[in-house]
């Protein structure tokens, strides 16, 4: 499958994002990476029901590549990197300065709470997010 557009979002680093290292806490990035999954979550539900809300989170790793600092935007670059029948994994990079400073992949499974199981994404959320898709390279 070939690399396609990803969904962009872009933030102001706030003051108090920082540490005492002066950059960018690692704990930003977690919120920053969920806020730029919103457009992902509107895909399953447009209006961001809570009360009908249709995923779950099952992990999330995040590599830390270089320093965020204050004072600067940044943009996160969104992607799914694998789509399942009922999970999927959302692929995110962190840029500042046209420099990548981190990634991260997030597994989601579309989630029927009232069964307490997973069920199968719909095909029409399935289309979209396959819009933008981006495949990873394979580790050794």
């Amino acid at each position: 499958m070939s690399n396609t557009a990803p969904l962009i979002t872009s933030f102001d680093v706030r003051f108090c994002e920082t540490d005492a290292l002066q950059h960018v806490s690692n704990t930003a990035l977690v919120a920053w990476f969920e806020a730029a999954r919103e457009p992902i979550f509107r895909m399953f539900t447009p209006e961001l029901d809570l009360q009908n809300w249709p995923l779950i989170l099952a992990s999330y790793k995040v590599d830390f590549l270089a320093q965020i600092f204050y004072g600067k935007p940044v943009t996160v670059k969104t992607y799914i990197s694998r789509l399942g029948n009922s999970a999927f994994d959302v692929f995110q990079e962190l840029w500042q300065d046209d420099k990548l400073c981190s990634t991260g992949i997030t597994t989601m499974v579309h989630f029927d709470y009232k069964t307490q199981r997973s069920a199968p994404i719909p095909d029409n959320v399935k289309s979209e997010l396959q819009s933008h898709f981006k495949e990873l390279p394979t580790k050794k």
